[in-house]
């Protein structure tokens, strides 16, 4: 996060006199909003709210030059916009990294290949044919095929969902059943 961004007594001025005309409602309005902001970042566990509560109006503060003059409507919706912002910024730097893949494939993912290969065959052919089509692709090739799947299948592209739902949930019981079966 970018905390060099200072508050000065100028901005503070150009931030009150942007929430309200009258000087006393602008102060209520600061203060109503950092309270809010605080409880904001507190309910979201932050282990600072205070300081992110600053920083978001510190932020916005920054950005009064730019929207002054053309942003409408209430004020307080716009701290909170930029106080998700400066949440997810906080989240990526608390978040350690992702480990490591894997050199290779563990004996875990070798048995829950084989489970799934045994449970796929004992599918019917029609479930097998669908659950392999449905999930073929991927982005926008895959949400085309899948509607082209339903117009061939002569159904709505819900009704193929739910069909394809049903089967994946299926295969998911058979292959935890499989895995509990299976010695480690």
């Amino acid at each position: 996060m970018k905390k060099d961004w200072i508050l000065t007594q100028e901005l503070f001025e150009e931030l009150l006199s942007w929430l309200n005309a009258d000087r006393e409602q602008a102060g209520q309005d600061y203060e109503d909003i950092r309270r809010r902001l605080i409880k904001l970042f507190t309910c979201r566990n932050c282990h600072e709210p205070e300081d992110l509560a600053d920083e978001t109006i510190n932020r916005v503060a920054n950005k009064i030059k730019e929207i002054k003059d053309h942003f409408v409507g209430p004020r307080a919706p716009y701290f909170y916009a930029v106080a998700n912002k400066v949440y997810m910024e906080y989240l990526r730097k608390r978040t350690p990294p992702p480990p490591p893949p894997t050199a290779g494939p563990s004996e875990e993912i070798e048995r829950e290949y084989a489970c799934l290969e045994q449970c796929m065959k004992q599918q019917a052919p029609a479930h097998r044919k669908l659950v392999l089509e449905y999930y073929r692709g991927e982005k926008r090739a895959k949400i085309d095929h899948r509607k082209k799947l339903a117009e061939q299948y002569g159904i709505a592209l819900n009704a193929l969902r739910i069909r394809a739902h049903r089967i994946r949930t299926a295969l998911q019981e058979c292959v935890k059943s499989c895995l509990d079966q299976a010695p480690a």
